[in-house]
């Protein structure tokens, strides 16, 4: 609702700050930019960040924990692992009657347990809630878990072995 209180200003020169002269420079607002930053502006520099020290952004996550984790449920793998086994996806393989899925090759972390499994499967990845184990498990697959920190470490024995 600012329109109705500067319609009392129209027509005025000043609009309510006294004579034509008080207005003019920077010693109406306490000096310019910065200024006053260690005295009489003290709290706005440190509310607006710049007063050095005096500014606290928060507490950043290690990128660690941070990282997404990329998922799949196991009902979703159940449906659309026959079709990519004949399409012939490079990361699936079969052996008798069983499916091997290699979700680590493709960036899958981890495997949930949302939907049902039909398929007997094993499926590797980094991580498996206890729902997806326990369904995969039921089915007649396997939970093969692989670490990250393994892939890195054979590489380092191959650049050695060289």
């Amino acid at each position: 609702m600012g329109h109705i209180r500067t319609k009392k200003y129209r027509g005025s020169r000043t609009c309510g700050g006294g004579t034509h002269k008080n207005r003019r420079g920077a010693g109406n607002r306490g000096g310019r930019g910065h200024a006053g930053g260690n005295a009489h502006h003290f709290i706005r520099a440190m509310r607006e960040g710049y007063r050095p020290g005096y500014i606290y952004k928060g507490f950043t996550r290690p990128a660690v924990v941070d990282a997404p984790v990329f998922i799949v449920n196991v009902g979703e793998l159940d449906e659309l692992v026959s079709f990519l086994y004949e399409n012939e996806a490079d990361y699936i393989t079969k052996e008798g009657d069983k499916f091997i899925v290699d979700l680590y090759s493709i960036g899958i972390d981890k495997v949930l347990g949302n939907g049902r499994v039909t398929k007997a499967m094993a499926v590797k990845a980094e991580m498996f809630s206890a729902s997806a184990r326990s369904k995969i498990e039921a089915a007649g697959g396997e939970c093969v878990e692989v670490d990250s920190f393994d892939e890195f470490e054979e590489d380092d024995s191959e650049v050695a072995e060289e």
